[in-house]
């Protein structure tokens, strides 16, 4: 049987559209509206009856090619936002040879498009209400983190490096390891402790315990606290042997010690904004006078917050309830409110693409191999490989970042 022509998959794809295709000039409208909010890149469309149209590309930037196969797609954007987009890439609606150049695109033309991107009308509040029931109480924080956390160490050894470090390496080239870039990052975190030997310093959120063992090894002493049982048990294997470490399921909100410095690395972002006072305070409340804390944190543009804080995105609807990016100025106010300079911040946002690219490939080598853990189906793995490709869309395109900043008790901005 020959294959079809162009012009009777045309046919096909337009007959598949059914009762959509009486909407097409509505769907035709909400695409002028992307076309004007694109002012960097471009983006090539091959339409449901199979024509191609191209929106930007008046300027340089990401390159982004999609195949729109339902009209049902652009319905879900329009309603869901980014969730939608998500759910109808999962119906197989759109299809896209290099989706990270998609999330670039949008990522990059943030404020053009911001209102044609998130959730609406009806789509928002049943999203808006399952976030808030995901708030991160003390217990609803033990729920949000077993979700992610504890999907098993036999998942995430996979793909991360082998120091099992799930937050931004810090590249000097293209050519270093991850592994080399990881060491790298945790390094410059305790460095900016300006501890010594003997110092105690307390890890909120301590993942499975890279920055801890590297701290042991140079002398330190570590209390590292985390909600994540996995985790907890992964730390303490790694640093058995090694003087000065201790590991508990604690809510940073129930610290009471107080200690030479703080470090924090990629946990701000499963606070909540309800919650970051107590984050900051608690903080502030366990440095000793003169103490220092490092934290990473990712954020998102400033200009942009309110408007992104104020919806329900893909990745807190399908990968970290109750997660939230912070933002800098409010997190800078809050520091300095609870007496804590903002000190040395260093942004390295491309380090966090290159990162997730390296997860991405690792994650895709394991799956294609049939490695990952049994329980995993397709639908959990393609969730997954989405997610680490929206990510790194997001940093490559600028719309959010990551940075390492110090903060000093005591000493004025």
């Amino acid at each position: 049987m020959n294959a079809p022509t162009r012009e009777q998959e045309g046919g096909q794809r337009a007959r598949a559209g059914g009762l959509l295709n009486l909407f097409a000039p509505v769907f035709h409208r909400q695409l002028d509206r992307l076309d004007r909010g694109i002012v960097e890149g471009g983006l090539e469309l091959t339409l449901p009856g199979g024509a191609t149209r191209m929106l930007g590309g008046r300027a340089p930037g990401p390159a982004a090619v999609v195949d729109l196969r339902s009209w049902r797609a652009l319905l879900r954007l329009a309603l869901g936002g980014s969730a939608g987009w998500y759910e109808a890439w999962a119906a197989g609606e759109w299809a896209s040879p290099d989706p990270v150049q998609l999330f670039a695109l949008f990522s990059r033309n943030r404020a053009g498009l911001a209102a044609q991107s998130r959730a609406h009308g009806v789509s928002l509040w049943p999203r808006k209400i399952a976030h808030w029931l995901h708030r991160n109480s003390r217990a609803g924080s033990r729920r949000n983190i077993h979700f992610h956390y504890d999907l098993g160490n036999d998942f995430y050894r996979l793909w991360l490096d082998p120091g099992m470090t799930y937050s931004s390496a810090l590249f000097a080239d293209a050519a270093q390891s991850l592994e080399a870039a990881q060491a790298a990052k945790l390094q410059a975190m305790l460095d900016r402790t300006a501890t010594g030997p003997r110092d105690e310093i307390l890890e909120i959120g301590c993942g499975w315990g890279s920055f801890a063992e590297l701290a042991l090894r140079a002398g330190r002493r570590i209390h590292g606290i985390t909600l994540s049982t996995e985790q907890k048990a992964w730390a303490e294997a790694r640093t058995q042997g090694l003087e000065g470490a201790r590991f508990s399921l604690t809510d940073y909100r129930d610290v009471t010690d107080s200690y030479d410095a703080v470090v924090s690395i990629e946990m701000a972002e499963a606070v909540g904004r309800a919650y970051w006072p107590a984050y900051i305070a608690a903080i502030a409340r366990a440095l000793k006078p003169g103490g220092r804390a490092a934290l990473q944190v990712i954020s998102f543009d400033d200009a942009m917050f309110e408007g992104y804080a104020a919806n329900v995105d893909f990745i807190q609807t399908y990968v970290f309830p109750g997660g939230l990016l912070v933002s800098e100025r409010a997190f800078r106010e809050l520091a300095e409110a609870n007496g804590m300079a903002w000190r040395d911040e260093a942004r390295f946002g491309a380090s966090y693409a290159e990162t997730l690219r390296r997860w991405r490939e690792a994650f895709d080598t394991a799956a294609e191999a049939g490695l990952l853990p049994a329980q995993f189906d397709r639908k959990f793995i393609d969730l997954w490989r989405y997610y680490l490709m929206y990510c790194e869309g997001g940093f490559r395109g600028g719309g959010i970042d990551v940075l390492q900043v110090t903060l000093v008790k005591g000493e004025r901005g």
